[in-house]
């Protein structure tokens, strides 16, 4: 077991369907570790239970480098992943997957910038750039989700596989639901529009209601992810019993021809 975890943390085997998509959810999991770090750092600097709690500038407040190293690091292990799947596979595919997890990177940092410049440098320069930057990583992941996580593009249908579930049926042919699953997670790709507001970015309401409608994108995704796959594993296992029948006959019609021949 610390062999297998080990090999996973640092990509010393081959990228299986698993690893990825158990990184794929840590990195909805980033701001989870970042108030883990925070929690700890306050803990071991007793400031747990007083005032230093609440203050933005504190050791282990919002202004702490390490909160910003803390987030972007599942991004960074998805990222090497597929650099990792590239060198293994050669699939273009895998570069274009790793510059999506890339474009979180400004992101996180250029958000972190807000609390070591000046107030007027961040808002004539970086936050246009943070805008822009969080803009086109929302973009460019709903655009990868729907296109290749769960490959409906042009609306295919991925319920296509010979013995499906209880919940295929249910869903099968019914087209509300990719309308429904691809136009709800536009929108909650964008959630973070709410820091924005500074009156929203400070209600803790509105925090852990981001945070329970980040555990609903994600519960969709792992749902139609999970079924894509299923579906190529079906598609694969197809193919390859089709080719050994084509084989079969050929080889049947070759000794045919070769009696044929001797007689």
């Amino acid at each position: 077991m610390i062999v297998m975890l080990y090999g996973f943390i640092f990509l010393l085997q081959a990228i299986t369907f698993a690893d990825f998509f158990l990184a794929d959810i840590l990195t909805s999991m980033s701001k989870v570790f970042s108030d883990l770090e925070r929690s700890v750092c306050r803990m071991v600097h007793r400031q747990v239970a007083t005032i230093a709690w609440f203050e933005a500038d504190s050791i282990c407040g919002s202004h702490s480098v390490a909160i910003p190293l803390v987030l972007v690091l599942p991004y960074l292990f998805r990222l090497f992943q597929c650099l990792r799947q590239y060198k293994d596979t050669r699939e273009r595919t895998s570069l274009f997957n790793a510059l999506k997890y890339s474009t979180a990177v400004p992101v996180i940092f250029l958000s972190a910038l807000k609390y070591h410049v000046f107030p007027e440098r961040w808002t004539n320069f970086y936050r246009p750039l943070w805008l822009l930057s969080s803009v086109l990583n929302s973009l460019y992941s709903f655009y990868w989700d729907v296109t290749r996580d769960w490959d409906l593009s042009g609306f295919t249908r991925i319920f296509k596989f010979n013995r499906p579930s209880i919940w295929s049926y249910i869903l099968h042919g019914r087209k509300w639901v990719y309308f429904w699953v691809i136009g709800s997670n536009l929108i909650l790709r964008c959630t973070w529009t709410y820091k924005l507001s500074a009156h929203l970015r400070h209600n803790y309401l509105t925090v852990f209601a981001i945070a329970a409608l980040e555990i609903f994108r994600r519960f969709q995704w792992v749902f139609f992810r999970v079924e894509n796959e299923w579906n190529k594993m079906n598609s694969k296992s197809t193919t390859q019993i089709s080719m050994s029948e084509m084989s079969a006959e050929e080889e049947k019609l070759k000794l045919l021809a070769s009696s044929d021949h001797n007689v």
